[in-house]
Formats: C-alpha cells, sequence, structure tokens
C-alpha cells in the first residue's frame, strides 16, 4: 500500500485534499516534526508489534515511549515489535510510513492515552514523506480504534 492508498481510503471521507505530501522524508518522528514544523510530540507515531500470527497497532504522542509493564497489564503479552519486513506484509505499509488507515480489517488499532493532551496530532499516511492533521476524535473515527489505552511513559507533564 502506499499514500495512494491511503488518499483513496480518506476520499471515501472527502479528506483526501488534507492529506499532505512533502519533498524531504517524514520517516522519523523528527523529521517528521521539522517537515511539518510542529513539536515532535504532536506526531501520532504507529508502532506495529506481534501478536500470535498478526500483529496489533498502537499509536502514541512522538514522545512518548512504550512501558513494557503498562504494556503487558493492557495486553496480556510482551511488547515485540515487529520486523520491517513483517510489518509490511502484516500491516501493508513499511516502516517510516505506517499508519492505522487503509489497513487490514483484522489489524486490531489502540490509541495511547499521550495523544489525547493535543488539540490536533500528524500521523502518517502511507509513505515516509506524507502526514495529515487529524483532531483526536477524527482520529479515532478513522483509525477505527477499538479504544484508549496507557502503555506509554515519558510523556507525563
Amino acid at each position: 500500500m502506499s499514500v495512494e492508498t491511503v488518499k483513496a481510503y480518506f476520499k471515501k471521507f472527502d479528506l483526501a485534499d488534507r492529506v499532505q505530501e512533502f519533498e524531504i522524508s517524514s520517516a522519523t518522528v523528527e523529521l517528521a516534526a521539522q517537515a511539518l514544523n510542529v513539536k515532535p510530540e504532536r506526531i501520532a507515531k504507529t508502532l506495529s508489534f506481534g501478536k500470535g500470527e498478526g500483529c496489533i497497532l498502537v499509536v502514541t504522542a512522538g514522545d512518548a515511549k512504550v512501558d513494557n509493564q503498562k504494556f503487558k497489564a493492557a495486553f496480556g503479552m510482551k511488547a515485540k515489535m515487529l520486523a520491517p519486513e513483517d510489518v509490511l506484509r502484516l500491516v501493508g505499509h513499511a516502516v517510516g510510513g505506517v499508519c492505522p488507515f487503509a489497513i487490514p480489517e483484522n489489524v486490531p488499532v489502540y490509541l495511547d492515552e499521550s495523544l489525547k493532551r493535543f488539540e490536533t496530532v500528524f500521523p502518517a499516511c502511507g509513505s515516509g514523506s506524507s502526514a495529515i492533521e487529524l483532531t483526536c476524535d477524527e482520529l479515532v473515527r478513522f483509525s477505527n480504534a477499538v479504544e484508549w489505552v496507557d502503555v506509554c511513559k515519558g510523556w507525563e507533564a
């Protein structure tokens, strides 16, 4: 999949024109913050974790780090990031452009509480040079999030 797939997804909601593409890389939190001219914590990074034969996605604020104990308490498993080739195979987006949009239906999405402190956040859109600005309510809706979770540390004010 690609930014074109994500644009097609957002077209169904008349939001394709909100997808931003850059001439420079936005493949990391720091690069995305520079491309968007925002603070890194407002970048909504999508993390991919293995679960059985499949995976789950957890979207967190750019400055948040996964807390292993909180993660295990929330999901009943160890936080094990997927290898890049498994991310592409299971999620459909390559590392650097992983997002919770236009993904297989069997991939559940969870949103971390670290995002709630912002009016808007910027998740990627299927490529290492794209993003969209969404409110948290829009992020819930368009990611088809299962629920909000508290699995991160290092971001609390």
